[in-house]
């Protein structure tokens, strides 16, 4: 099997918008519970919903892809779950190596999700010498003494920061210069990396932040939507003052 050392996506090449790359995941997610289910093909309109993108946009993006369907068939399951893993890289090996093995970084290395999608936790690394060799999801943790040597024997290209945001500039310079030119940040800082290194940050507190946002403009809505429900009776209440004794506003006198 290959590994992440011998190739690369050719998504770039082939002028796929980042906004597609994006949302191929959800599709393939998609599409992989409809073929757990046995499910052989399945209508733009069914996954699109299911990926909770529009159809007409999953068409656009899937048109990148060379895959237009079969009218009045929709699309294979099965293909579509192979040019989509195809595109993005996933039917090849790619060894990731996660830096910073505390609560975080101990819960990414016992997540069964990486092994299925075609990654594999080639090493778990932390900088407490309390933690080397101590075994976490069946690995040993090795010391950051031996980070480029690591990425080295394993031809590791996409490196996982689990670390404190103080640490994680430093541990992105010691992987970009061993060779890793992919990085998935969980750190709470921004990362300054050379051109030709892709960086991909997850802050669940800025996630959160977000959804709280969110749920403060629905409670203010709420609330004026309660406003505009008693609105009409004092409408009502202040019409009748202003009407004439026949039920009509009166016209404007002169002064």
């Amino acid at each position: 099997m290959a590994t992440g050392r011998t190739h690369r996506p050719a998504t770039r090449s082939r002028g796929i918008p980042e906004a597609t790359v994006a949302r191929l995941p959800l599709y393939l997610r998609a599409l992989t519970a409809l073929s757990e289910r046995s499910v052989p093909t399945v209508s733009s309109e069914e996954l699109a919903a299911a990926a909770g993108v529009n159809s007409a946009k999953l068409r656009k993006d899937f048109s990148y892809l060379g895959s237009y369907g079969t009218r009045g068939v929709g699309y294979d399951v099965e293909y579509l779950v192979y040019q989509i893993s195809r595109e993005l890289g996933l039917t090849q090996d790619w060894p990731v190596v996660i830096v910073g093995i505390g609560n975080l970084g101990a819960a990414l290395a016992n997540y069964g999700g990486f092994a299925s999608r075609g990654f594999r936790v080639a090493a778990l690394i932390d900088a407490d010498p309390a933690m080397a060799g101590k075994p976490v999801a069946g690995i040993p943790v090795q010391h950051t003494d031996e980070l480029e040597s690591i990425i080295q024997d394993n031809g590791v290209s996409i490196g996982v920061i689990a670390t404190p945001a103080g640490a994680a500039q430093q541990v992105c310079d010691r992987l970009v210069a061993a060779g890793v030119t992919s990085i998935l940040n969980f750190a709470p800082t921004v990362l300054s990396v050379p051109d030709g290194v892709d960086v991909r940050k997850v802050d669940l507190s800025i996630e959160l932040q977000i959804l709280a946002f969110h749920e403060q403009r629905k409670a203010g809505e709420e609330s004026t939507a309660d406003t505009a429900a008693a609105a009409p009776a004092a409408t009502r209440r202040q019409s009748a003052t202003d009407q004439g004794p026949d039920g009509d506003v009166p016209a404007v006198m002169p002064a």
